[in-house]
C-alpha cells in the first residue's frame, strides 16, 4: 500500500489526538519540556565551541605552527622561534609573526577582586589580528605597559570601557603588575577564560618573566597571493619536524580546539548526554500518550477492522498522530527555547543563539522521536479483534 494512502485520513487522526484535552496539553507539555532539553543542550554545547574558536578566527594567518601538544589555549605548549624563522625558506611564504599566550590575573579596579584572563602577546609592528580595533591601535602598543582591552569580556573584570572614557591614562593590575589600558576591542569570554587582553611581545615578557623569548606558543604564516596553499603546507611541514612543530591551516586549528573541548573533557559527554535524555524522555511521554490513545479506542479501531480497513490503515492513522503531536510539541518548545537563549546569552556573554541547522535538527529529532513511539505502541494496536467487538 502506497504511503500516501496511508496518510490521507488527516481529520483522523486529528480528532483522536483532540478528543481529550487534557490528555493533547500533558503531551504537547512533555514533548515541548524534551525538546527544550534537547535545544539547551545543543545550545550551550554550541556556544563553547563557538566561544573557544573564537579568537583562533581573528589570527591574520593562512597556516599556522603549534607544538604537537598544543590542544587548547587554556594550556598552550610552546615551541622554538626559530622554527617560525625556518618557514621563510619556503617557497609561497609572504610573511610570518609569533604569538605569545598565556593565562593572567586581571584585577577588578573598583572591587580589587582577581579573574582569570587570556594575554596574547605579538609584535605591533606587524598585523597580527583581523580586529579593526587592535590594528587601529597597533601604535601604541609599541610604548611598554600598555595592552588592549576586551569589552566583551566578564562584567567581574569591571567596567574598563566606560572607566577609560573618564580616565584616558587608567592604568590596572595585570599579574600583580601595572599596566595602562590603552583601547578597548571586542572579543568575547569563552569556556577557557572569562576575557581576553592583547599587549606587545615586549610586555607580554614583562607579565611573565618566566616565559624566555626565543619560546613561542603560534607561529603564523601568511602566503604570497596565489599560492597554494596545500602545496605550501605539505612542503613546510617536510622542512620543520613533526616532533617539534606541527603545521595547520588556520580550520584546522580551530577544529583542534573544538576536538579538545568535545573529547579531551566532560562537557562534551554531559551536552551529549543531556541530548540523549531529553530524546529518550521524548520518546517515553509520547509512547505513553499513544499507548493510552490506542487502549481507549481500541473499540473503534476493532470497528474499523470489521469495516475492511487493514493494519495498515490503523498504522497510518498512529503514524500522523505522533507526526501531529511532533509538530504541537516542537512549537512551544522552540518558543521558550529561544528565550532561554537569551537570558543565558545575557547572562553569559556566551554565542548562544538559534540556528536554523539546529532548528531543523531538533525538529528532525523530535519526528524520530514520536515515530520511534508510535513504533512501539503498535504491538497494542495489533491486539484490536473485531471478534471482541462482536
Amino acid at each position: 500500500m502506497k504511503l500516501t494512502h496511508l496518510f490521507k485520513k488527516t481529520p483522523l487522526s486529528w480528532l483522536q489526538v483532540t478528543r481529550e484535552k487534557t490528555r493533547l496539553i500533558v503531551a504537547i507539555a512533555g514533548i515541548a519540556f524534551a525538546d527544550f532539553l534537547i535545544f539547551t543542550q545543543l545550545g550551550f554545547r554550541d556556544a563553547l565551541f563557538d566561544a573557544s574558536v573564537k579568537p583562533h578566527y581573528v589570527l591574520d594567518a593562512d597556516l599556522v605552527l603549534i607544538n604537537p601538544q598544543f590542544d587548547t589555549l587554556f594550556a598552550v605548549k610552546s615551541f622554538s622561534r626559530d622554527r617560525l624563522y625556518q618557514a621563510k625558506r619556503v617557497e609561497g611564504i609572504q610573511s610570518i609573526a609569533p604569538v605569545y599566550i598565556a593565562s593572567a590575573q586581571w584585577r577588578n579596579p573598583e572591587t580589587a577582586l582577581e579573574r582569570t584572563t587570556l594575554v596574547f602577546g605579538f609584535d605591533p609592528s606587524q598585523q597580527v589580528f583581523t580586529l579593526p580595533e587592535v590594528n587601529q591601535k597597533s601604535s601604541d602598543l609599541k610604548m611598554l605597559n600598555r595592552v588592549l582591552y576586551d569589552q566583551a569580556g566578564r562584567p567581574e573584570f569591571g567596567p574598563i570601557a566606560d572607566l577609560l572614557q573618564k580616565k584616558p591614562d587608567l592604568t590596572v593590575q595585570l599579574n600583580r603588575k601595572e599596566v595602562q589600558v590603552a583601547g578597548i576591542f571586542t572579543l568575547g569570554a569563552s569556556f577557557a577564560a572569562d576575557g581576553n587582553v592583547i599587549s606587545s611581545d615586549s610586555t607580554f615578557l614583562r607579565l611573565f618573566p618566566e616565559r624566555q623569548p626565543h619560546e613561542i606558543d603560534i607561529g603564523l604564516v601568511k602566503l604570497q597571493p596565489g599560492a597554494n596553499i596545500e602545496a605550501v603546507k605539505a612542503n613546510l611541514q617536510a622542512l620543520l619536524p613533526k616532533n617539534e612543530v606541527i603545521v595547520l591551516t588556520l580550520k584546522e586549528f580551530a577544529e583542534r580546539e573544538k576536538t579538545y573541548w568535545a573529547n579531551g573533557t566532560a562537557i562534551g559527554f554531559i551536552f551529549g548526554l543531556g541530548t540523549v535524555v531529553g530524546f529518550i524522555v521524548g520518546i517515553v511521554i509520547v509512547y505513553q500518550i499513544l499507548y493510552s490513545d490506542v487502549t481507549d479506542h481500541l473499540p473503534e479501531y476493532a470497528t474499523l477492522k470489521a469495516m475492511g480497513y487493514g493494519d495498515w490503515y490503523l498504522v497510518g492513522v498512529l503514524m500522523q498522530e505522533a507526526l501531529l503531536l511532533a509538530v504541537l510539541g516542537y512549537i512551544p518548545g522552540f518558543i521558550v527555547s529561544l528565550g532561554v537563549y537569551h537570558l543565558a546569552s545575557s547572562a553569559t556573554l556566551l554565542p548562544i543563539v538559534m540556528t536554523t541547522a539546529r532548528a531543523i535538527e531538533v525538529l528532525i529529532l523530535t519526528i524520530i522521536m514520536c515515530i520511534a513511539s508510535g513504533i512501539v505502541a503498535m504491538g497494542k494496536l495489533r491486539t484490536a479483534d473485531p471478534a471482541d467487538i462482536f
